[in-house]
């Protein structure tokens, strides 16, 4: 009897960060693992070195984001690299690339809306549109909020904004694409300690000091607290959730 391959999992932004925890997690979960990558080609390199080190095939792909106009290409990479594997679909998607703007709502420039626009919706939209005939029916696709979509920190209108307009997208996803069975979630992050925003939650000690103890579980998140939560929505025991929001911030500004 032929073996099944692998679930292979797409990650947008996989070189760092958030993204490259969730690559890990969703490795060590038996995935083999396609992510993306801006500028880091180095990183992402490294990433791919640990993910083959667990016994699963990877690669990284470069993909602005934020230029829509590219993700034609980006699909023929893809295809390209399914080739490569003997494949001819993905299973699962995680629309987890962005960058963060800090600026109060009276300073927002409509450069930094317009910039926050092109990264955190724009692309969530037309890469998941232009990607869809390569996700196999029956697969996943996880999108990333905030929990500033929920409560409200001066200084993040636009970015907020932008992931709230993503937790409806995600319910509309879901709604469409469930003839083909594919379940769509969302999962938003609080307050993280990586490089994000210039890493001031990981590095200014005052600041995470007032998140933690503005936290029921008295600490800031790590890395791993995210990875390990976009891996389970991939779990076949994760197949009947659909159209969800999942905050995973231990509790933050309850």
């Amino acid at each position: 009897m032929t073996t099944p391959p692998s679930p292979l999992t797409l990650i947008t932004g996989g070189s760092r960060g958030l993204g490259r925890n969730m690559a890990l997690a969703v490795a060590r979960q038996g995935h083999d693992v396609l992510i993306t990558y801006r500028s880091q080609q180095a990183e992402a390199a490294a990433v791919v070195a640990e993910i083959e080190a667990l016994g699963q095939r990877a690669a990284a792909l470069p993909l602005d984001v934020g230029q829509s106009g590219g993700f034609d290409a980006f699909a023929e990479s893809v295809r390209a690299q399914l080739a490569a594997w003997h494949r001819d679909r993905i299973d699962h998607l995680v629309n987890n690339a962005g960058m963060g703007v800090h600026a109060g709502f009276a300073e927002t420039t409509r450069e930094q809306f317009d910039a926050l626009v092109d990264v955190h919706l724009k692309c969530p939209f037309f890469l998941t549109q232009t990607l869809l005939p390569l996700i196999a029916d029956g697969g996943r696709i996880v999108n990333i909020s905030s929990g500033l979509a929920r409560f409200a920190l001066p200084g993040y209108a636009a970015y907020a904004a932008m992931k709230g307009a993503m937790e409806v997208l995600t319910r509309y996803q879901a709604k469409e694409l469930g003839a083909r069975g594919i379940a769509v979630n969302i999962v938003a992050p609080g307050a993280i300690e990586t490089d994000f925003g210039g890493g001031a939650v990981r590095d200014n000690a005052q600041l995470n000091a007032f998140v933690a103890s503005q936290t029921a579980l008295g600490r800031v998140g790590q890395p791993d607290d995210i990875g390990g939560v976009v891996a389970s929505l991939l779990s076949p025991a994760m197949g009947w959730v659909n159209a969800q929001r999942i905050e995973a911030s231990g509790g933050m500004f309850l």
